[in-house]
């Protein structure tokens, strides 16, 4: 099987908002990523990027990336969070995060070190060939 990829890495500031979504149409995926030694980035996905997303394209899956995971053990970045109250991203937080946004998964990934890179890329065409079914909220029985 070939699997033909088009990746669009979008700007994220505000005067490209109106730009951005205009390369939303016929996507097939979202991966919506934040840095996991960014507290801020986290609640974009929230905020910004998981709204955003599912208003222009309500029935596209959303994948949901922690990147950066290098930096959860890096002992500056670590002390700079601290220094603000702040810590890392926690796996638990991510996989939470995903439950919220309705993410079909999610993974974490160094690109630094090339750890989990591959199963990002693997999952989404994952969940594009092979979406999962949707279960009904509510069911009714008539007997």
């Amino acid at each position: 099987m070939f699997i033909n990829l088009n990746l669009w890495d979008t700007a994220g500031q505000e005067e490209y908002d109106r730009l951005r979504t205009l390369s939303y149409p016929q996507t097939n995926i979202f991966v919506i990523c934040f840095s996991i030694g960014n507290p801020s980035s986290y609640a974009n996905v929230r905020h910004k990027w998981h709204p955003e997303v599912s208003h222009h394209c309500p029935n596209v899956p959303v994948l949901l990336v922690g990147t950066k995971r290098d930096l959860r053990s890096d002992h500056e970045t670590v002390k700079k969070l601290k220094e603000q109250s702040l810590v890392p991203t926690t796996p638990q937080q991510g996989n939470s995060l995903a439950k919220q946004v309705g993410a079909v998964k999610y993974l974490e990934c160094s690109a630094l070190m090339q750890d989990g890179v591959h199963e990002v890329f693997l999952e989404a065409v994952r969940a594009v060939l092979y979406p999962a079914s949707k279960k009904n909220a509510k069911k009714c029985v008539l007997l």
